[in-house]
């Protein structure tokens, strides 16, 4: 089983020592942590846990020593993410790896793997930046997602306990 924990390089320290607790009690009950190696949401939720795919935009991105980046694999990655993004053809080579990333955090390496739930925040729990990217894929693909930042932040726990005792 596996889930995506991600979000925003700002995610404020009472969440991101959330994010590390509750990585903590999933790995605990089985999950695997999938994500990205960014400050932030994505250094938190990977603090405490061995059980993780780290998936890098290209290899040693934030001197992380994961091996897992999209050199790595020939996929359709690159197609999926052009759908998402509404502006593709303007980002330059490197964000594009940025935004290959996030599409192996949600379906993983072979891309027919997907989470069972995204785990995210953003700035008014919005699908932005980087992290957005991946919340639109779980969107399309059906996969829960659980968005912090906003002002709904205790129905998202309440989201997040419901899916976990289901």
């Amino acid at each position: 089983m596996y889930y995506t924990g991600i979000g925003s390089r700002k995610t404020p320290p009472d969440f991101q020592d959330y994010f590390s607790n509750l990585a903590v009690v999933l790995e605990a009950s089985g999950y695997t942590l999938r994500s990205g190696a960014a400050d932030g949401a994505d250094a938190a939720f990977e603090k405490h846990v061995t059980k993780k795919e780290i998936y890098l935009p290209w290899r040693g991105f934030n001197n992380h020593p994961s091996h897992l980046h999209p050199a790595n694999f020939c996929t359709d990655a690159p197609e999926i993410a052009e759908s998402i993004h509404p502006n593709w053809d303007r980002l330059t080579p490197t964000v594009r790896k940025l935004h290959l990333r996030n599409v192996y955090q949600v379906l993983g390496r072979d891309l027919q793997t997907p989470s069972s739930f995204v785990i995210s925040w953003t700035p008014g729990a919005a699908d932005v930046g980087g992290t957005r990217t991946a919340l639109v894929l779980a969107k399309r693909r059906n996969i829960p997602t659980i968005q912090f930042g906003g002002n709904d932040d205790l129905q998202e726990y309440e989201k997040l306990r419901r899916l976990l005792n289901s």
